[in-house]
């Protein structure tokens, strides 16, 4: 890992996006295990976090079965790998009072996430709009593209061109979401410059944020396969590691940090 080519700009020269760092192939693994190491620090603070998760999930996923909306339970739970660290705000300040050498509190999560309910809300509603977007190209590609019984080839095309739309917006949400979040709990920026921020370092370490979405797709699906019991320790632990994936990788020392 090489240091920043840009020295940290003073708050009257700052750059449009956050200055990032040039990471290695091993970066990921290293932020899941530093992030497991945070979560056996503050077990009990993170079950807390996670129990919540789990309770959310189920009662989102019951209300869609209820419903008859399986379209809907699809779209949330494909959409849950990048709306989730919207649920972890509160958890990236365990991992920054641990980093501090704090004993991390409930009180301080919930104060840390009222502190930066604004900005979290813009990313909330971009987030809402994409999974919007993306449900409605999957009802566009059903209606512009029927299937007869039995025509395998026109399944195949579907489902390649379904899986190509599905991609594009998977990246463009990852890139905007991947580093943006744990920036905002960390330091006075706004969510423009944190998202500009993120989409910037993800495009500069391409193959390695490849890999890291791969392994947050991963871990996720196994949790979802535990009937959603696994988030419990799944989400918290992916919070964490996403803290030390902003710590490795953006350099925001030119802005100031929150208190």
């Amino acid at each position: 890992m090489t240091p920043p080519s840009a020295t940290p700009p003073d708050a009257g020269i700052r750059p449009f996006a956050v200055p990032c760092r040039r990471l290695g192939m091993d970066a990921p693994w290293r932020w899941l295990r530093l992030g497991w190491q945070d979560l056996r620090r503050a077990p009990g603070l993170s079950l807390l976090f996670g129990a919540v998760i789990v309770v959310v999930s189920l009662l989102v996923s019951a209300l869609a079965w209820w419903l008859g909306r399986f379209a809907l339970l699809a779209t949330l739970l494909s959409g849950f790998v990048f709306v989730a660290p919207m649920l972890a705000v509160g958890l990236y300040c365990v991992s920054r009072g641990l980093e501090r050498g704090e004993t991390p509190r409930l009180r301080q999560s919930f104060s840390l996430a009222r502190r930066v309910a604004g900005q979290a809300g813009i990313y909330a509603l971009g987030q809402g709009v994409v999974i919007l977007l993306w449900s409605r190209a999957g009802m566009m590609l059903n209606a512009l593209w029927p299937i007869e019984q039995g025509d395998g080839l026109a399944l195949l095309e579907y489902l390649a061109l379904g899986s190509g739309v599905g991609a594009v917006f998977a990246t463009v949400t990852f890139a905007i979401s991947a580093l943006s979040l744990p920036m905002v709990a960390d330091r006075d920026v706004d969510m423009v410059t944190a998202c500009v921020s993120s989409v910037n370092a993800v495009l500069r370490n391409k193959p390695v944020m490849l890999l890291w979405a791969a392994l947050l797709v991963a871990i996720t699906v196994l949790a979802f396969a535990t009937a959603f019991l696994g988030l419990a320790v799944a989400m918290p632990w992916l919070a964490y590691a996403t803290w030390h994936a902003y710590r490795d990788t953006l350099d925001p020392e030119g802005w100031p940090a929150l208190d």
